[in-house]
């Protein structure tokens, strides 16, 4: 079910206190779905996304928006977890996203 902003539970992350990237919970939180742009509701209504640390893992220049390795692996991610949660398999996954990460 999602919340009044369109986000299902996040399938990548069951705890959503803390960052996951770096771990840290004494700092402003901010989700991030791995897939932006036209795909941005399809991540959230899917539930692939994660909380990080608006500095440095969101927003910083070695976090999602500033390093592509990590939005590659946070992708991956994302891939992974559909794949295990809705029983897709990489076909699907290019389907609903058009392209395979893993």
């Amino acid at each position: 079910m999602a919340d009044r902003n369109g986000y299902a539970p996040s399938i990548i992350q069951t705890d959503t206190s803390f960052c996951y990237l770096c771990g840290r919970r004494d700092r402003k939180l901010d989700r991030h779905e791995p897939f932006g742009g036209p795909l941005r509701q399809k991540s959230k209504a899917h539930g692939m996304w994660v909380v990080l640390c608006h500095h440095p893992c969101h927003e910083g220049s070695e976090g999602a928006h500033g390093d592509p390795a990590v939005n590659r692996d946070l992708r991956a991610a994302a891939q992974r977890a559909a794949m295990k949660t809705y029983g897709w398999t990489t076909a699907d996954f290019i389907r609903e996203f058009g392209k395979n990460y893993l």
